[in-house]
């Protein structure tokens, strides 16, 4: 089978960044405009040539989505091609997951059984497996529903603390006013009343506890992983975060994302992954831990991160993992890409402007590098491209770019304090 754009077909489920970045992915290699389905339709999706969108009211949850994706099934079933279903999101991917052996006869699904995925996207199981498999994660305590019904949420450590849902997809139907991501939580009156407002709006999983870890934004790393059918690991991308939206909706979402290796990482979570059986995209957060010079474990993502494209900006199209796995077979044969061994072939993946970037990244030895690539036109966004430019997008741009602006002047240094 040769590898043109006739050869398979790639659905998408989501509208998000995320979505856009493997779309970019495929077109890039394929030439193909990529289908995609979701619930709603957010920006960077909007005004493309290369996403064809169809959106779908209640598609993100059970009954609706598999009655909907039983008649795609329907519809689909008539390609001689492999039809790949790749969920850009928490929730589609455990969808896809719950539902594999009902839609596989028709779609390729690169993920884990649900047991596996339910217990990876638990942070609190995740942690076991960490503890099973040797992975530094940070010193946590656990909170439950019953604990807080019970006033018995005493934790053991220092202020600040680290506060999280353990449950990522049960968090996004959440809301109430100071709601964010994850919290840095300065002290016991805000603790107390942060867990309260949690538990009082509906939140039932259990809370996350952790010991803070010092350091900036730049302490972070972020590996990207393909592992293949047979449970391989096939390519890993270090990257390391230099700057993260300050918006408490967005907390944890890189802006700015330089290339890394470190082949002890590698090997490390090659390891993991291949231990516990794993199939398709992966994406962990870390954060190094200058106490005792290891880089702790945050979370597991069942899917590719929303700027993961950095890896596919950086010479290592996602796409290209799961079409050589699954429609030219030929990964079994290839041995693991561990990325960026050449600093001199590096790229900087901006979500930010460069203006934006220069001002509020730490600076430091990695933010100069930075910069020089910038100036020498080295670097990169998700949303920009340059074979789906219009005026729209680039109104929208604007417009996104506007909105940073105004987020970081609001809660840059409010997040820091």
């Amino acid at each position: 089978m040769t590898n043109n754009s006739s050869d398979f077909t790639p659905i998408l489920l989501g509208s998000d960044f995320n979505v856009y970045g493997m779309a970019r992915s495929f077109y890039d290699l394929y030439g193909k405009k990529v289908k995609a389905y979701s619930e709603i339709q957010l920006a960077p999706t909007r005004y493309t040539k290369i996403v064809d969108l169809e959106t779908i009211s209640g598609f993100s949850e059970d009954p609706k989505w598999i009655e909907e994706m039983m008649k795609l099934k329907k519809e689909y079933s008539n390609h001689d091609e492999p039809v790949i279903l790749i969920g850009c999101g928490d929730g589609y991917a455990e969808l896809i997951s719950k539902h594999k052996k009902e839609l596989e006869d028709v779609f390729v699904c690169p993920y884990v059984d649900y047991d596996l995925i339910k217990n990876l996207n638990s942070k609190e199981k995740f942690y076991e497996l960490c503890d099973r498999y040797n992975l530094p994660y940070p010193g946590t305590k656990i909170i439950s529903k019953d604990n807080f019904e019970n006033n018995d949420i005493e934790q053991p450590f220092a202020y600040p603390i680290a506060l999280k849902p353990t449950n990522s997809v049960e968090w996004l139907d959440i809301h109430f006013e100071g709601r964010k991501k994850a919290f840095t939580i300065q002290n016991e009156d805000e603790y107390k009343d942060i867990v309260r407002k949690v538990y009082q709006n509906g939140y039932k999983s259990d809370l996350i506890i952790q010991d803070f870890i010092p350091g900036d934004d730049s302490n972070m790393r972020v590996l990207n992983a393909y592992v293949d059918k047979n449970h391989k690991v096939k390519m890993m991308c270090l990257g390391h975060p230099l700057l993260e939206d300050p918006a408490p909706s967005a907390i944890g979402n890189y802006v700015a994302i330089l290339p890394d290796y470190d082949e002890h990482t590698y090997k490390q979570i090659k390891d993991f992954l291949e231990s516990i059986n794993f199939t398709g995209y992966a994406n962990f957060d870390m954060k190094y831990d200058s106490r005792d010079q290891t880089y702790k474990l945050f979370e597991i993502n069942l899917r590719q991160g929303r700027s993961s494209f950095f890896v596919t900006l950086n010479g290592y199209n996602l796409a290209d993992w799961v079409v050589k796995d699954y429609v030219l077979d030929i990964l079994k044969d290839q041995d693991v890409v561990y990325a960026n061994q050449n600093k001199k072939d590096y790229k900087l993946w901006l979500g930010v402007t460069p203006k934006i970037f220069n001002e509020y990244a730490k600076d430091n030895d990695d933010k100069e590098f930075a910069l020089n690539l910038i100036k020498n036109g080295n670097y990169g966004n998700t949303f920009w491209f340059n074979k789906d430019r219009n005026f729209k997008r680039f109104a929208l741009m604007k417009w996104m770019n506007l909105n940073y602006k105004k987020n970081f002047k609001k809660f840059f240094y409010e997040n820091k304090g």
